[in-house]
């Protein structure tokens, strides 16, 4: 598997699809209801996801073709090729729709490469916001535009990455000792929240924002985040030696059997 040219396709993929968007961020985008998980923002999807789909596609499907490929894309269902052969792309064409939507920066193109096993292999994330490309590949090195990406962590304090606002999160006592725990651990000042990205930024703002990490405890509710919402970053965190797993410690299950949404696991990302 040659992962540098499927890199260098994914990323003409994804700058294409960044491109695309750039054009409606100044305009109010309509949006409709789609089926998705128990959170709102799972729920909406507008017509340039859809068209930034099909961008992507557009690069990715010859891919397909030559290296006996499958996809698993948010806005097409789940065909169950992922299990069959032995790497698929996961593509996210807006993470954030609805960032997006409110005009907030926070959302971004994901584009990854996936094992049957469910390891990342590449990963390939644009920030229209930006305008910069965060890219990494098994084995090669993780990149941010076009330079060797090395992680400086300058805080004296904790980052605590994260969606929605420390205050409004379930297991808040539970969370604020475990967030102490590192404070004290790494000898800290204390920890202060950033809230409001989507995941795929979130873990970009771990990683620019260090030390800090961005926990999701596992629920029974359908959501927390779906395989394409992590692939990327796991891939890039992985590449760089950093702690991404799964809530308990185990590897996060990027080829989920039973549906596509991580609620079942939760997830753990950290820079520290």
């Amino acid at each position: 598997m040659n992962l540098i040219r499927l890199k260098e396709i994914a990323i003409k993929a994804a700058l294409a699809a960044g491109q695309h968007i750039k054009k409606y961020m100044d305009e109010d985008v309509t949006f409709e209801k789609k089926v998705g998980g128990t959170n709102y923002a799972s729920q909406v999807v507008t017509k340039v996801d859809r068209e930034c789909e099909n961008i992507i596609l557009s690069h990715l499907l010859p891919s397909c073709d030559t290296y006996n490929l499958a996809l698993l894309t948010e806005e097409t269902e789940d065909d169950g090729s992922r299990f069959k052969k032995e790497f698929f792309w996961c593509i996210d064409p807006i993470d954030g729709t609805l960032n997006f939507i409110n005009k907030e920066p926070g959302f971004s193109v994901s584009i990854a490469l996936i094992a049957k096993d469910g390891t990342p292999h590449i990963g390939v994330i644009y920030d229209p916001n930006t305008d910069t490309l965060y890219h990494a590949a098994k084995g090669h090195g993780v990149f941010k535009n076009e330079s060797l990406w090395k992680i400086s962590n300058r805080n004296d304090y904790l980052t605590y990455v994260t969606d929605k606002r420390l205050k409004d999160t379930p297991l808040l006592t539970e969370l604020k000792a475990l967030l102490q725990k590192y404070v004290d651990e790494l000898g800290l000042k204390g920890f202060e929240e950033m809230s409001g990205g989507a995941s795929v930024i979130n873990g970009i703002r771990v990683l620019e924002h260090g030390p800090a990490c961005m926990i999701k405890y596992p629920k029974k509710e359908t959501g927390g985040g779906s395989i394409w919402d992590f692939a990327s970053t796991a891939c890039i965190f992985q590449e760089l030696g950093l702690p991404v797993s799964n809530f308990g410690g185990g590897k996060l299950d990027l080829n989920r059997k039973d549906g596509t949404f991580m609620n079942h696991q939760g997830v753990f990302y950290a820079n520290f």
